[in-house]
Parts: C-alpha cells; sequence; structure tokens
C-alpha cells in the first residue's frame, strides 16, 4: 500500500487532486477567520476564548470530550494567549492551505494541517476533522509523489542538493559510523 501512494502515476493524479482539495477546504475555512473582527479584528481572540472556554467545560463528568491533561494545557497556556492563537489559527490554516493548492513543501504542509486538526479534535470538536485527518495522512504517506504535480518538483530537488553542501565529503565520517565486530 505504502508503495502504490509513493509511486504510482495514477495514485499521483489522485493525491494531487485530494491535495488541491484538501487546500481549499484549509482557505476556506481561514477566510471566514480572517474577515471577522472576532478572530483578527479589533475584538480578536473573542472566538477563539469561546472556543476554548468550551472545550474545558467538556472536560468534566464521566464521560468526557476533552482529556483532563488537555483542558489544563487550555487553561494555563491557550486561554491567557487567545489573541495570540486567534491569529496562528487563521493565518495557519491560510498558509497550510495556499501551500496544498500549490503543492509547495506539501508534507510540512499536510503534517501542521493534521496537527491543527488533531488540536480541534482534542478540543471536543468533530466537525471534518476525522475525515480531514485520514485525507491528510494519505497525503503524508504518498510523500513526494502527492506533491509532484507542484511546486515541491522544483523546490524539493535544490533543497536536497543545498543541504548536501553541508554534508561531510568523500563518503560517511569514519568517527559517527560504529562498527561491528564479526
Amino acid at each position: 500500500m505504502v508503495k502504490l501512494l509513493r509511486e504510482n502515476v495514477f495514485v499521483r493524479w489522485i493525491l494531487t487532486a485530494l491535495r488541491i482539495w484538501i487546500g481549499v477546504e484549509w482557505i476556506r475555512s481561514s477566510l471566514t477567520k480572517i474577515g471577522s473582527s472576532v478572530w483578527t479584528g479589533s475584538q480578536a481572540g473573542i472566538a477563539v476564548e469561546g472556543f476554548l472556554r468550551s472545550a474545558v467545560a467538556q472536560s468534566v463528568g464521566t464521560h468526557p470530550n476533552v482529556q483532563a491533561w488537555y483542558a489544563s494545557f487550555i487553561k494555563q497556556f491557550a486561554l491567557p494567549h487567545a489573541r495570540l492563537f486567534s491569529y496562528a489559527v487563521s493565518f495557519g490554516e491560510l498558509l497550510v492551505g495556499i501551500a496544498l493548492v500549490f503543492g509547495c513543501f506539501t508534507t510540512f504542509a499536510a503534517l501542521v494541517a493534521v496537527v491543527m486538526n488533531m488540536a480541534y479534535l482534542l478540543a471536543g470538536t468533530t466537525s471534518t476533522n476525522p475525515n480531514m485527518v485520514i485525507w491528510e495522512m494519505f497525503l503524508l504517506i504518498g510523500g513526494f509523489n502527492a506533491a509532484y504535480v507542484g511546486l515541491d518538483f522544483f523546490i524539493i530537488p535544490r533543497l536536497r542538493r543545498f543541504v548536501t553542501l553541508f554534508q561531510p565529503k568523500g563518503g560517511s565520517d569514519s568517527r559517527h559510523v560504529r562498527k561491528l565486530s564479526a
């Protein structure tokens, strides 16, 4: 299955369509936030604060939707910085969406998307988050095949060449290779 996702040309086109669709969904979600005063305007942080307070409220009872450790993180870190999280979520969603649509640093963008979806799930929401995580995992497993039809086709080879400039010349450095005795 992994080989199919990473090497098959037909699957490449499916992953490309999936990547663009997920990117558009992230952009659409971000634009509703960026255009709202309670997300990025004069009252930035109000929407996030309401969302986070709702998550904390779901952390009590016999079968809580939000785990206690996550509710503690929300209370001690996220709520005091609700305004910062408001901007981070709004523009983070936009940047992830743009990166996925254009196929630019696709694997990293898909990873950030999974992290954001998991944060929303841990906060007790479902919506499209479980579905998005599953689709984004296909992009992660597909690796470069999911990004082949995109800017990564040009960026990744150049980035690899740039990184090799800083590697030791003449093969591996013998000081860092553990020798196995026969």
